[in-house]
């Protein structure tokens, strides 16, 4: 019966270093990129790395003698003003931890609860957000707002091993877990030595941060709490703010006593819809006849504070860029911000922004034309007679007024500049607003109960140097130890 046992426990470490398994797992590292760790090496060297020392990681990974490297910390400014501190482990080790995660994600995922939107298969912030406001709507307008104070720099070892044994009884594998969580940071040159904390920017980070939170939502559930959770940020709804007071103490009581975390009480509170911010969404009531108590989604201040600074950092006139590259840099940053608020109703301020991010474009062509004899050819070129160029060529007016002017809206028009590559925000809105189209996601009535790994990119040709046929099968292998026959 032991002997039974040992070999289903040992079988883990065998899908780890499985050479599908690892495949998929480089294929995964290669599409996320990400910057070197302490070693140097970026994500393009990985093959030729493997190529000449895979086989013996692998030995020593499967013998219980690999060590992992120090982890590179990087701070990185938030919108406070404050500073968060990232690790990021070299690209072997993401290779490795990815490896792993690929194995015992799905054990824990068909524990995990229904109302735990973060970083998880076929889930995302939208869900968590629509499931707030339905909270709302059924009339739970007591929000307990939980904020964790340095989360992932308080998760205790002892405890998070623990939890994760529960699934994983493969000694190798625990084995291998603890010594990435125990490697040292290196910070500023001087090597730290860690006894809590989950660093991020590793690839097991997200699901080491649900199995321990899924705790909290295994407690939140037994007290027949209602609750959303996205990692870290978690938000329980209460009919009267006297059943959300009790819910906080009690929730207080269980997140620094069981699971030793620090709760920030200055951004933790209990607030009304109209003060809430769920994620970068917050509620506004409606005022629609027949709509009383609902509230509609709209982006909160600081969302649209954040996102008008990239497009200003874009549209600056003293940078040197191209129009070309300027309207690739907007295209990029606009999806994707719209992609992710198209929840939202800002149909008018999406509206406004538009203007003002054209003139922001126009007064780039007007900086770039810079002398007046080259403006004047240029306004001549756009249908304007000599005398009417040669006076706007030498206007004193600055180059903020002529761009909001008839100027250059009247020359620069919004069909020009459609020719040009310019899309308006306000058209792409209206094409993936579920509002004015069918929903992108399927919405989640029901647990999921079965985990669905998420399909693998379709392999091209500059990913590896060789020859791929049409189904993405390697012929000339980089990873021999990966894809040779036993």
């Amino acid at each position: 019966m032991q002997q039974r046992k040992l070999q289903v426990v040992v079988k883990m470490i065998e899908k780890v270093t499985n050479r599908k398994n690892l495949l998929k797992a480089y294929h995964q590292v290669l599409s996320n990129k990400g910057a070197a760790g302490v070693d140097g090496m970026g994500v393009k060297a990985l093959a030729a790395h493997l190529k000449e020392n895979g086989q013996q990681l692998v030995e020593s990974v499967c013998a219980g003698s690999y060590l992992p490297q120090p982890i590179l910390g990087v701070a990185i400014p938030k919108a406070n003003g404050k500073k968060r501190l990232l690790g990021m482990p070299t690209v072997t080790e993401r290779w490795l931890q990815q490896a792993v995660h690929q194995v015992i994600a799905p054990l824990f995922e068909l524990d995990f609860k229904e109302h735990s939107y973060g970083f998880r298969p076929n889930r995302n912030a939208q869900q968590a957000v629509k499931q707030a406001q339905a909270y709302i709507h059924e009339g739970y307008r007591a929000i307990l707002d939980i904020d964790l104070q340095n989360f992932f720099d308080e998760v205790d070892h002892c405890l998070l091993l623990q939890l994760v044994y529960r699934k994983v009884k493969c000694p190798l594998t625990l084995r291998l877990i603890r010594k990435w969580l125990r490697a040292p940071i290196l910070i500023d040159g001087k090597l730290t030595r860690r006894r809590k904390g989950v660093p991020q920017g590793s690839p097991l980070s997200p699901l080491l941060s649900n199995i321990f939170l899924h705790e909290l939502d295994s407690f939140l559930e037994k007290n027949k709490l209602r609750y959303v959770r996205y990692a870290d940020d978690a938000s329980i709804y209460a009919k009267t703010p006297y059943l959300a007071q009790r819910a906080a103490k009690a929730i207080s009581l269980f997140l620094e006593g069981k699971l030793k975390l620090i709760i920030n009480r200055e951004k933790s509170g209990i607030r009304k819809p109209a003060e809430f911010e769920i994620l970068g969404y917050k509620f506004v009531p409606s005022f629609k006849k027949g709509e009383k108590g609902k509230y509609l989604l709209t982006v909160s201040e600081k969302s649209w504070h954040k996102f008008k600074e990239n497009l200003k950092s874009i549209t600056r006139k003293t940078t040197p860029k191209s129009f070309e590259m300027r309207m690739q840099a907007l295209k990029e940053v606009q999806r994707g911000w719209l992609n992710y608020f198209r929840l939202g109703s800002i149909y008018g301020k999406l509206r406004d922004l538009d203007g003002w991010l054209r003139n922001r474009i126009r007064y780039c062509i007007w900086h770039d034309w810079k002398k007046p004899e080259r403006r004047r050819k240029n306004f001549i070129r756009l249908g304007i007679s000599q005398d009417q160029a040669y006076a706007w060529s030498r206007t004193r007016m600055g180059g903020w007024a002529v761009a909001q002017s008839p100027m250059l809206n009247t020359t620069i028009t919004l069909e020009r500049l459609r020719k040009r590559g310019y899309q308006t925000m306000l058209d792409y809105y209206l094409k993936v607003a579920p509002q004015f189209n069918e929903p992108l996601y399927r919405e989640m009535s029901t647990r999921v109960r079965h985990f669905r790994a998420k399909p693998l990119r379709t392999v091209v040709c500059e990913v590896l140097p060789g020859n791929f046929c049409c189904r993405g099968r390697l012929h000339d292998s980089r990873l021999p130890f990966i894809l040779s026959k036993d």
